[in-house]
């Protein structure tokens, strides 16, 4: 399934050179994946079908309840930037994960210019932000925007942040990429380094912002509009939430259409919440399972059941983990080597902007394979 062209780097590497960021090589794959339009267009279905479930009260109730107190206090903006991870399964696509801070996006616009595509994603992506800000701030003039995490430079996706910068920059808006913690709860606002800042682009790990009180404080007062935001993780990227999602008869109590009802038990791979009781017909089944912290981000503490020692299982048992039905990844056969890879759907409000892949070896995606990475996505008809 490779392609037969070849990216252009070099004009990648100029393009992030031109913007001060450093060409993060290890995060660009030089292949690139192929998927039927129809699959693609399960995909979206899936996702348009999960954001109306979300919009239910039953279910927001019933995700509510394991979510932390944050997560009550509703901001009414859809938050940026979605994740939804994909295998094909037998039967099509299979949801395997919601991301609501899903990282790359901006590098994948890079890229796809690599391979001599053109792309409005800039105007995509700015046009997000913008829309986040009128919902809550109405017409009011955005001024300053802050992408924050935790000692920024030390991230991975770093170079991301400043692209993020510049494009906020080019359209005018002042823009600092900042320590969470070095952030000021003041009376009129929050500051960084005495700058207001208007609107932060959320780039933690820290969902509760229970570590992060000066960005918590202004959250709950409303004196900055946050994005992505505490609710959004709580309703839609908790892992506990897919073992509702893909329970047909949880949702028919919630008073979800049968047509929804089938698309979801087809379109995500079935979850469930670990339970001590159900542990000796767990470990029976564990070759076929995926077992995952249910409030956990990325791969940490993810296990593939078969390579389950007992200690680990205990530990499981213990913590706060969902067991997951495995679907195994896509396979991209090139050269004698074999890398596995996913599709990460990226969306806004429901909204598909971006179909990339992650191609990658090992138990989970990663950014450590030769060969691995992001690459672009071939529609084929």
């Amino acid at each position: 399934m490779a392609g037969c062209l070849i990216p252009d780097f070099s004009r990648l590497r100029q393009e992030c050179e031109s913007e001060g960021v450093a060409f993060p090589a290890s995060m660009f794959s030089p292949h690139r994946v192929q998927v039927s339009r129809v699959h693609a267009e399960k995909m979206a279905e899936i996702v348009r079908a999960i954001e109306h479930v979300a919009g239910l009260a039953p279910y927001r109730q019933e995700v509510l309840k394991w979510a932390p107190q944050i997560s009550n206090f509703d901001p009414g903006t859809k938050s940026v930037f979605f994740g939804y991870d994909f295998h094909l399964g037998e039967t099509g696509p299979r949801l395997i994960e919601i991301n609501t801070n899903a990282g790359g996006a901006y590098l994948n616009l890079l890229l796809l210019r690599a391979w001599g595509m053109e792309t409005h994603l800039e105007d995509v992506f700015f046009d997000m932000f913008m829309e986040e800000w009128r919902q809550r701030r109405g017409s009011a003039v955005l001024e300053r925007i802050a992408i924050v995490d935790d000692d920024c430079r030390s991230q991975f996706l770093y170079p991301e942040f400043c692209l993020f910068k510049k494009l906020f920059e080019r359209k005018g808006i002042s823009a600092v990429i900042a320590d969470a913690k070095s952030l000021e709860s003041r009376k009129d606002g929050l500051y960084f380094e005495d700058k207001k800042i208007d609107l932060v682009y959320n780039r933690l790990t820290d969902f509760s912002l229970e570590f992060h009180p000066s960005l918590k404080a202004a959250y709950l007062e409303d004196a900055v509009v946050l994005t992505p935001h505490p609710r959004a993780h709580a309703l839609f990227a908790d892992k506990r939430n897919l073992s509702i999602l893909s329970d047909p008869e949880c949702l028919r109590r919630f008073g979800v259409a049968e047509k929804t009802v089938r698309i979801l038990e087809r379109g995500i791979a079935r979850t469930g919440i670990v339970r001590r009781e159900d542990s000796g017909k767990l470990w029976e089944n564990r070759r076929h399972l995926f077992f995952k912290p249910g409030s956990g981000y990325g791969a940490k503490a993810v296990y593939r059941g078969e390579k389950l020692t007992k200690r680990v299982w205990d530990e499981i048992l213990q913590g706060d983990y969902v067991w997951q039905e495995f679907v195994p990844p896509m396979a991209l056969e090139i050269e004698g080597r074999s890398l596995k890879y996913d599709y990460r759907n990226f969306t806004y409000g429901g909204e598909i902007q971006l179909l990339a892949a992650r191609l990658y070896q090992g138990q989970t995606t990663n950014f450590r394979t030769e060969g691995g990475g992001f690459a672009p996505v071939l529609l084929l008809d």
